[in-house]
């Protein structure tokens, strides 16, 4: 059973920068697609980031283009968000996902079959 665990949230100030990491626990995370999601209580989640296989392709929600880049080692099974220029309005819970597939993921939390638990991020004005 493949499992993921989420690092590196934390309080930042406005305009700060935080490094988001996801471990996962499988053998096979170097041929899976991961993606990045945020999530607030109560609310569903939202797409954020996600990265095929080699880190050759990514793909970003409009409002985190240019600030977040998502990455890849796969010798080390780890995801990462690194977050820079931090909004207040990003604060959330994160979460990273795995695809299941060989198939690049895209931005449906129903593309994805395996869930952290997340990690708090909090930006301050």
């Amino acid at each position: 059973q493949v499992q993921l665990v989420e690092s590196g949230g934390g309080l930042v100030q406005a305009g700060g920068s935080l490094r988001l990491s996801c471990a996962d626990s499988g053998r096979t995370f170097r041929i899976r697609s991961m993606g990045w999601f945020r999530q607030a209580p109560g609310k569903e989640r939202e797409f954020v980031a996600a990265i095929n296989w080699n880190g050759g392709t990514t793909y970003y929600t409009d409002s985190v283009k240019g600030r977040f880049t998502v990455s890849r080692d796969n010798a080390k099974n780890t995801v990462y968000l690194q977050m820079s220029e931090l909004k207040p309005e990003n604060t959330d819970i994160y979460l990273c996902a795995e695809r299941l597939s060989t198939v690049m993921a895209g931005p449906t939390p129903d593309e994805y079959e395996v869930w952290g638990q997340g990690t708090q991020v909090t930006v301050s004005s």
